[in-house]
């Protein structure tokens, strides 16, 4: 099945241009065009897709606040975030909001194509300018004494295989095991660390340096 791509832009043209691309790419299609994150929150429900990409500068509400909501509606729906801004505190907070996912608008529509299968097969795509500031930042955050969420050391492994640039079935062959599993650790984690997706359990592991 092609994947279902949704787009969130309020820039006619570059909006336009986002449509042309996924629905001129085989393997996608776009279920929806939205203006802003008002009217996607109000319209998106009728066509789900698998993944949205997301501007940041939205008139109204911002696309990170709009992430963050969308992430509580839809737990499963991938959230990439597609902008022009590439500084520390948007690419944290849209991380940490749920974004699975942070390309800059200048991205190639190639690069950006192979984004959006990736992180619908688990990776997490970044500009390689924003891979940078991630990195940067968490050196930079101390983590808090005594935190434990009692993750396992397998677990632990496959967090750090994450973060190392691994996707699910990359990850399945690295540890031996089916996709299927990995999914299911996923979820255990998910549920030990109080989050909603694999950006935000790699953030939240980093931040309290269990990995």
């Amino acid at each position: 099945m092609p994947i279902a791509v949704a787009i969130i832009e309020d820039h006619r043209e570059f909006r336009d241009y986002l449509s042309a691309l996924i629905s001129g790419t085989a393997d996608l299609r776009c279920t929806g065009s939205f203006r802003s994150m008002e009217e996607a929150l109000s319209r998106i429900s009728s066509n789900l897709p698998d993944v949205a990409l997301v501007d940041i500068g939205l008139p109204g509400m911002n696309g990170v606040e709009g992430i963050r909501i969308l992430k509580e509606r839809y737990p499963n729906l991938l959230l990439l975030v597609q902008t022009v801004y590439e500084d520390d505190e948007r690419i944290f907070d849209a991380l940490c909001a749920g974004a699975s996912g942070y390309l800059l608008k200048k991205t190639p529509p190639v690069r950006l194509i192979e984004g959006l299968k990736e992180a619908v097969a688990g990776g997490a795509p970044m500009s390689p300018e924003v891979a940078r500031k991630v990195i940067k930042l968490f050196r930079h955050i101390r983590p808090p004494d005594h935190v434990d969420y009692h993750l396992t050391a397998h677990e632990i492994r496959l967090l750090k295989l994450f973060v190392e640039g691994h996707n699910y079935k990359t990850a399945a062959t690295e540890l031996h095991v089916t996709p299927s599993t990995i999914n299911f650790h996923l979820q255990n984690i998910y549920q030990k660390l109080q989050v909603h997706s694999k950006t935000e359990a790699v953030a939240k592991a980093l931040r309290n340096g269990l990995i």
